[in-house]
């Protein structure tokens, strides 16, 4: 089978609830978030998926991201993968966008603005780009320039976090990364990437059946 890339958002957090930015801080998942990476594991355990037991497994270094992995069923095979850090947002860290507009720059928007005294939105795009052209090459991931379609070795799997992802399926569709902005993820989302007539697409966006 062609591979596909296969995105999970890690589960629940407090800061997830009340809409903190998360970056670097590394806040654990909550209950309910342990609860949402379990459902995800039984869902990837059943056909079609069966555990997707030949695929390449990636996780961010970060507990919320690494403990998804490993109560999904994938922590004995999760690497670590820098590249899959959250954006970090410098001094906007643990600020809800509400307070930022409210406190200092009416209208914010992070996908225009950007944070201060982290990282710029362009340097997230070329760490997940690094990323992307290794799988590329690899794994036989077909690069967005190109209309063949190519053979893969096997799917892989990335456990991150919202933004990155976000800006990680952008580059894929071979977008500018602010389009990002209109890839809504919610926590402990299942989402795949993979082709359409040779290019790159999105298969599956969002998907929380798992906790229905």
């Amino acid at each position: 089978m062609p591979a596909r890339i296969v995105l999970v958002r890690h589960g629940e957090t407090a800061w997830s609830v009340t809409g903190q930015h998360t970056g670097r801080t590394d806040v654990p998942l909550t209950e309910e978030g342990r609860a949402m990476a379990r459902a995800l594991g039984e869902r990837l355990a059943r056909a079609p998926w069966n555990g997707l037991t030949d695929a390449v497994v990636y996780t961010s270094p970060l507990s919320r991201a690494r403990d998804t992995a490993e109560l999904a069923g994938f922590g004995e095979r999760a690497v670590d993968r820098p590249e899959l850090l959250e954006w970090d947002y410098g001094q906007y860290e643990g600020r809800t966008g509400h307070d930022i507009r409210e406190t200092d720059q009416p209208g914010w928007l992070i996908w225009r603005d950007g944070v201060p005294g982290g990282e710029k939105l362009s340097e997230v795009a070329a760490r997940v780009d690094g990323l992307l052209d290794e799988l590329r090459g690899t794994h036989g991931v077909p690069h967005p320039e190109t209309t063949t379609m190519h053979a893969a070795d096997c799917d892989v799997v990335l456990f991150a976090h919202g933004h990155l992802l976000r800006i990680l399926t952008a580059r894929w569709l071979g977008l500018a990364p602010e389009n990002a902005q209109r890839f809504k993820l919610g926590t402990a989302a299942l989402s795949v990437l993979s082709w359409e007539y040779g290019l790159p697409a999105v298969e599956i966006w969002n998907d929380h059946s798992h906790l229905e």
